[in-house]
Parts: C-alpha cells; structure tokens; sequence
C-alpha cells in the first residue's frame, strides 16, 4: 500500500517508515522538525546525535534497496499538505505529526499555544486532505492511554455500553486528561469521531501507552538508524530516562509515592500494532480504537526493575522519591482493556531482563555524551 507517515522523524515516525518499507509497502514520510527545534529551544538534546531525514533514506535505501520519499514541511500549512496529497497521494495516513510532551505543554503559555494548534491544526488539515485527495484513505491515529486518565473503573478499549435510566447506548470511554497535551489528543478523538460520522472517514485511533527501547528488526547492527532517544524530563519517556540515569550515577527520579500505574510496550511492538492495524483496516465509516500496550507497571516497579538491572552489570543504582511536580493520583486503581490487537495477531515483546540490559549496555557506549543538568528541570503543572 502507499503510505504517507506524518511526523515520519520521530522516536516512533522513522522506525516505522523503516518498518512498513521492510514489509513491502510504498512508504514517504513527512516533517518539520518541529521536535528537533523544540530540543535546541529547551536545551535538552538526545543521547547521540541523529541524521536528518534526507540522510536516513539515504542510509535505509544503502541497507536494504527500499526507497522512502521525504517531504520536508508543516502540516499546518494547507498548500504544502495539498501538494504532498497530490504528489503522494495515500491509501494510508499514519499520524504520528504532533508535540509529543506532556512536561513541554506546561511549561508556558507560549508553549502551551504551540501544543493546541500543532496538534489540533495538523489533525483537521489530515481530515480535510483525506477528504478532497483520498477520500477512501484509511487514518491511523496515534493516540494516548493518557487519554483515559486513572478512573476508579475499569477501562474499555475505546468504548463503553452504558444503561441510564431503562435505556442503553454506546459511547466514547469518558476522558480525564493529566496534561494539556493528553487534552489534545482526546480533542483529536473527537475531531476524528466527528467527522467518521460526518464524512464516513475510516480511522483506527490507538491508545498506546509510553514506549521504551532503542532496538528494532530493521537497525539492529546500524546504529546510525537507531531512533531518537531522549533522556531529559521534557522528551524523554520514563523506562528511557531510567536507564540513563542508572549510567550516569544519578538517582532514579521516582514522583512522589511511585505508584503511579501506566501500561508499556516496546519499540517493536509498537511498530507490529501499526502494521497489524493498516493490514487489517477499519471499516468506513468506523473510529476503530485500540488500547496499545502489553504490560502495566507502577514507576516504583520499574524502578526496582533498573536497579536490578544496574546490578546485573556492576552499577549501583539509588533511587529518589521526589516531590510530584505533576497533578495526578499517586495511588490508584488501573485496569484497561487491551484485547484487540492480540486478536489481530500482536505477539509482544515484554520488558525482560534481557531487554533491560541490551538497553543499559547500548547507553553505556555513549556514557560520555549524558548530561546531567537536563535529566531533572521540575517542571510543575501548576
């Protein structure tokens, strides 16, 4: 299938474009660099140094004789998602093209201005692009568990059946958002859920939980493939950050009582749930979510799991409880659904000791490079 990828730069975009190429499919990519800017802006750059999109075609093409065409732009900018449609015009959108911080969201006005109409502005121009260039065009929307928030209920895959006062329908799972960022992306739902019902768009919205990993089938061995991989407290995700700080001897950042409960997946299932949802798409006129994950753990867990870690390979490893900069429970019940991309035949990859210490002997080569004033900046919600 020809696939466009928006936000093809990124921690998830490239591995991705890399991945859909290996499996056959005419991918191209699009970006700004929207997130590189917003790391020269914070001062918090990523572990080593990452090529440009230009240059990582050029290398995947060396590697594997696949070509993936690069669209350097702002999806923001409807003359430049005209053209890309037109030159490039999908049968998939894969939509990856947002601020993807919940720490940057918070830190300012201004930054919280940029989140709002990045995100909300590239997913109605995707929805108007679909409409005028693709319209048979299949959307999967990479949302966020962060959606559902940390109800006192169980969570369902997307949707709920409700009986209210002797008659019964089907809604959206109520929404709680932790962060501005989180707000957008449930704004994103229901833009898309809006417009399926208007315009019978056909879109898959997946839930994924925080990613971890640098390894995937299509770089292991080329770690001039290997995606960003961010550290700090803005842009980095928490499994990531750990490890990090278990190299460099700075205790592990754990927020308030740790108990904060969150489901994980690795790199590589992230990838398999995307290829599995474009080879198996929704129907028009269908908002088809997924809960992407595989395991849950509480920020205390894993920290245990790193510390462990850090043993295994001769490091000591403290950990810090630290007062919560966030708003959220520290305590709660967790317990979401996530069955149906099991069913399209996902076969996860878990946290394993292995993993932990692949990651962990991955950052010891670029020990040298951490720096340590970037791991921490206490950005407070209020």
């Amino acid at each position: 299938m020809k696939i466009l990828i928006l936000g093809g730069d990124g921690y998830l975009g490239w591995p991705t474009a890399m991945h859909l190429s290996a499996h056959g499919h005419d991918v191209a990519v699009v970006d700004n660099y929207l997130r590189r800017r917003m790391s020269l802006e914070q001062d918090v750059g990523p572990l080593f140094p990452v090529p440009n999109l230009h240059e990582r075609a050029k290398l995947w093409r060396e590697k594997s004789g696949n070509d993936v065409r690069v669209f350097v732009g702002d999806m923001n900018d409807w003359d430049f998602v005209a053209s890309t449609f037109t030159e490039f015009t999908p049968e998939v959108i894969v939509h990856y093209a947002e601020q993807p911080s919940a720490p940057y969201s918070m830190l300012n006005r201004e930054t919280a201005t940029l989140t709002l109409h990045n995100n909300l502005g590239v997913t109605a121009n995707t929805i108007f692009a679909v409409r005028e260039f693709a319209p048979d065009a299949h959307i999967v929307k990479l949302g966020t568990m962060g959606e559902y928030g940390t109800p006192n209920i169980d969570i369902e895959e997307g949707w709920i059946d409700l009986e209210h006062k002797g008659r019964k329908d089907r809604f959206l799972f109520p929404r709680q958002a932790g962060s501005l960022y989180h707000t957008t992306k449930i704004q994103d739902t229901d833009l898309l859920w809006f417009y399926v019902r208007v315009w019978g768009l056909r879109v898959t919205d997946l839930m994924q939980g925080p990613v971890y990993g640098l390894r995937t089938y299509e770089n292991d061995g080329e770690e001039a493939l290997l995606p960003f991989f961010n550290y700090d407290e803005i842009f980095g995700t928490v499994v990531n950050r750990f490890i990090v700080q278990a190299v460099a001897g700075y205790p592990l950042t754990v927020y308030g009582k740790g108990g904060q409960t969150r489901g994980y997946l690795n790199i590589k299932d992230t990838l398999n749930c995307i290829r599995l949802s474009i080879e198996n798409p929704a129907d028009r006129g269908e908002l088809r979510v997924f809960n992407q994950f595989t395991e849950t753990f509480s920020v205390n867990e894993l920290a245990e799991r790193v510390q462990q870690c850090g043993s295994r390979n001769g490091i000591e490893v403290k950990i810090e409880a630290l007062e919560n900069p966030r708003k959220e429970l520290e305590e709660h019940y967790y317990n979401p659904a996530h069955t149906g991309l099991l069913e399209l035949g996902l076969e996860p990859h878990f946290l394993t000791d292995d993993v932990l210490d692949d990651m962990l002997q991955t950052v010891l080569r670029y020990k040298g490079a951490i720096r340590n004033d970037v791991i921490f900046r206490g950005v407070k919600w209020n």
